[in-house]
């Protein structure tokens, strides 16, 4: 929330700031997270998917980290700067009130082609503030050694793969790995830290306070001009569009991808395994985030991720998979090799720490529908689709057809073996039905006696195998008695109309066995094994799925109570991770793409049902 700031007292830090306490900034290639407390404990350069240089969320010690504080005890609040992903994190003390501005600048015109850049504005506001930063750099996840050297009033941080340049105002020194500075600002006065990534050979250079006010003018109407555009006018309008700023934010400009999350390894239970990395495509995340975006108005990253997926899926692959994988690199690359970095101890003991994902090479039949429905909506809303895509969504509707009944693992990345889920099915229905819209709208050619038949075939087994007699619901699989909060998207999907006898029986049992104080848990790991141990909370994007549901049943005060009820679960600025804890934590990789797009549609189909 732009208006809305966190407060805390600096006088005593934890090893481990909350995984709530932090803002993200970013520039569309790659992102940190800004502690509450001034700390930058996450950051990877150049890219989303490079090694760390800050790290301590994930081992306080070994990790690295770059502070940036008031020198006396100070009580700190946080909020972004209106309508932009500039965060602002203030100081206040009993002679004064500082406040830092972090951002990495972008203008949207050269963000692919320039070395990258993270700037820190700090500025005495009131009185007068003592000030103390350390930069503690530890690259290649805490793995690689560097060295320090000083040039004037530049520090140089050399690493084997990346080097770093640390520019400042005010004087530096030298102090082990690390390198220090202590000044005191007086009102108006401003000081100035930027880490430039240091590339081909070129020397640093000097970013002096006029500089980064420019840097900073720059960015701040780059993202007010992006915002812009945005058509929505809701009640929500405030959260709506943090969550379409922190969307932009997850896309990689260079390629047009869009990252689940920018982070690696948050666990989803505190001190479980249940920690992955989610600075990847997903095939399903990505196309969700299309809708989104589409439905705020928002085009051009609707393209940019359509040439994404041109370039980099080809239908005529052939993978057990099927011709998509479930994920990709960033950059389109189809090995994402899971590793476990043993030397750090994980955020608050939560171990392992992963890099890479060992899900990539999972079957997830739902993957399909996600994506066809995204070019469903591109063709509808952005721009028609060339015949080159339309020749890929056939190959790929003609091997769903063949394909489609198979078991999976489904849209939780289940490692407990593949079933016959009902939301794989749901979605294969979906890519049947949305590639027979486009080839009716457009006239295109298509196969539609086979594709109309293996339609009707899934809606029949899923309403005759999916459905429970015993439960009054339908299931999470076939021939099992498990409820599965994915089912919340039969009528968002427009599978089964929202009031139809049956599926308001499954809402009421959804409601009454997955459902608490309007979190929804995604299944129960105890009734439905999962093949990992440890607990997990509520998943956020089922929440606001349930919100929806609850919408178009026509449940207006129900859904308005339960969304208000989710708002209050994010944290000081608007943000959400994957899953909320049993006492309103925040769990898992953030902030969570996932959860904003599904924050987004649920406002706008409440608001539009509210009237």
């Amino acid at each position: 929330m732009d208006g809305t700031a966190r407060e805390r007292d600096t006088a005593a830090r934890p090893r481990y700031t909350p995984i709530a306490d932090h803002g993200l900034i970013g520039d569309m290639r790659s992102a940190a997270l800004v502690g509450t407390d001034g700390t930058i404990d996450w950051y990877c350069c150049p890219s989303f998917d490079s090694p760390s240089v800050f790290g301590s969320v994930l081992d306080a010690e070994r990790g690295g980290c770059f502070e940036l504080a008031a020198a006396v005890p100070a009580h700190t609040k946080q909020f972004y700067f209106p309508d932009t992903n500039v965060l602002i994190t203030r100081f206040f003390t009993e002679d004064g009130v500082g406040e830092v501005q972090d951002f990495i600048p972008t203008d949207g015109e050269s963000t692919t082609d320039r070395p990258h850049r993270l700037i820190r504005r700090v500025l005495c506001v009131r009185g007068s503030v003592p000030f103390t930063t350390r930069v503690a750099p530890r690259f290649g996840y805490g793995a690689h050694p560097h060295t320090v050297r000083l040039i004037g009033d530049i520090a140089v941080l050399e690493s084997r793969d990346l080097s770093l340049a640390l520019t400042a105002t005010v004087p530096l020194e030298a102090a082990g790995p690390d390198v220090r500075a202590d000044f005191k600002l007086a009102e108006g006065e401003t000081a100035v830290l930027t880490l430039d990534q240091l590339d081909g050979g070129v020397p640093p250079g000097r970013c002096e306070c006029g500089e980064a006010e420019r840097e900073f003018t720059a960015t701040v109407a780059y993202w007010r001009r992006w915002l812009s555009s945005s058509r929505y006018r809701g009640r929500w309008r405030e959260m709506v569009h943090r969550s379409a700023l922190t969307l932009k934010l997850l896309t990689y400009a260079p390629t047009g991808a869009i990252v689940a999350a920018p982070t690696t390894s948050l666990p989803e239970d505190i001190g479980g395994e249940r920690n992955w990395d989610y600075r990847y495509v997903w095939v399903r995340d990505a196309a969700f985030c299309v809708y989104a975006l589409l439905r705020l108005g928002f085009t051009e990253e609707a393209a940019a991720f359509m040439a994404f997926v041109s370039r980099h899926v080809s239908p005529g692959d052939r993978k057990a998979s099927g011709p998509l994988q479930i994920m990709y690199g960033i950059d389109g690359r189809t090995d994402l090799t899971e590793h476990e970095l043993r030397h750090l101890e994980g955020h608050r003991g939560s171990v392992p720490v992963r890099i890479g994902n060992a899900a990539a090479d999972q079957l997830q039949l739902d993957i399909y529908g996600a994506l066809i429905d995204s070019i469903y909506l591109y063709d509808k809303w952005a721009e028609p689709v060339s015949s080159e895509q339309w020749d890929h969504v056939t190959a790929l509707v003609d091997w769903v057809c063949t394909h489609w009944d198979q078991p999976d693992e489904g849209i939780w990345e289940t490692r407990g073996g593949r079933q016959n889920f009902l939301y794989s099915r749901l979605m294969c229905w979906v890519a049947l039905e949305r590639a027979i819209r486009m080839a009716n709208r457009r006239g295109l050619p298509a196969d539609l006696a086979r594709w109309l038949a293996g339609r009707d075939t899934i809606y029949r087994r899923i309403m005759n195998d999916g459905w429970s007699e015993a439960r009054q619901a339908f299931m999470q699989h076939e021939g099992g008695d498990v409820l599965d909060a994915a089912v919340l998207m039969m009528p968002l999907a427009k599978f089964i109309a929202p009031t139809d006898p049956k599926w308001l029986a499954t809402l009421d049992s959804l409601t009454e066995d997955l459902v608490s104080d309007s979190l929804v848990y995604r299944y129960d790991p105890r009734m439905s094994p999962d093949g990992l141990h440890g607990d997990e909370g509520t998943f956020s994007i089922c929440s606001f799925w349930y919100v929806e549901a609850l919408t178009r049943a026509g449940r207006l005060d129900e859904a308005a109570l339960a969304f208000e009820k989710m708002l209050t679960y994010g944290n000081h600025l608007g943000l959400y991770a994957e899953q909320i804890g049993h006492t309103g934590e925040q769990r898992g990789n953030f902030p969570q793409a996932f959860t904003h797009l599904s924050l987004i549609s649920a406002a706008f189909n409440l608001d539009r049902a509210l009237g």
